[in-house]
C-alpha cells in the first residue's frame, strides 16, 4: 500500500467516524431511515475499498471502487438531505461537506489508471 492509499483511507475512516459521531444527535424516529441509510453508505465507501484494494483482477478491483465512489456519491446527499432537514448544523456539514470532495477526488484519481488497463 503506498502512501496515496493509506491517505485515502485515512481520510474514510475518518468520513464514517465522523458520521456515526453525527448521527448520534438525529431525531430517534429516524433511526430506520436516515440514520441507517446515511451510516451504511458512509461505511461503505471503506469498505468497499478495502475489498477492492484485496482483489488482484482490475476488472474486480475497478468495480468494488465504483461501488465506493457510488456510496460516496450517495453518502453526501443524505448529509444534504440532513442538513435541510436541520439535522446537521453549518459546521458540521461544512465539515462532511469537505471531507467527502478529497475523499471523491482521490477515489476518482484512483479509478483513472484503471481505466487504460481494462
Amino acid at each position: 500500500m503506498n502512501e496515496f492509499q493509506k491517505q485515502l483511507m485515512n481520510k474514510m475512516d475518518e468520513y464514517v467516524h465522523l458520521i456515526y459521531k453525527i448521527t448520534k444527535s438525529f431525531s430517534k424516529e429516524e433511526l430506520y431511515g436516515v440514520t441507517s441509510q446515511l451510516r451504511r453508505s458512509a461505511l461503505s465507501i471503506i469498505l468497499n475499498y478495502i475489498e477492492g484494494f484485496a482483489r488482484i483482477k482490475i476488472a474486480v478491483k475497478r468495480n468494488f471502487w465504483e461501488i465506493s465512489y457510488g456510496s460516496l456519491k450517495e453518502s453526501k446527499y443524505l448529509v444534504h438531505f440532513s442538513f435541510v432537514e436541520k439535522y446537521i448544523n453549518q459546521n458540521d456539514y461544512q465539515r462532511v461537506s469537505n471531507l467527502a470532495e478529497e475523499i471523491g477526488a482521490m477515489l476518482w484519481r484512483s479509478l483513472e489508471p484503471l481505466s487504460i488497463k481494462t
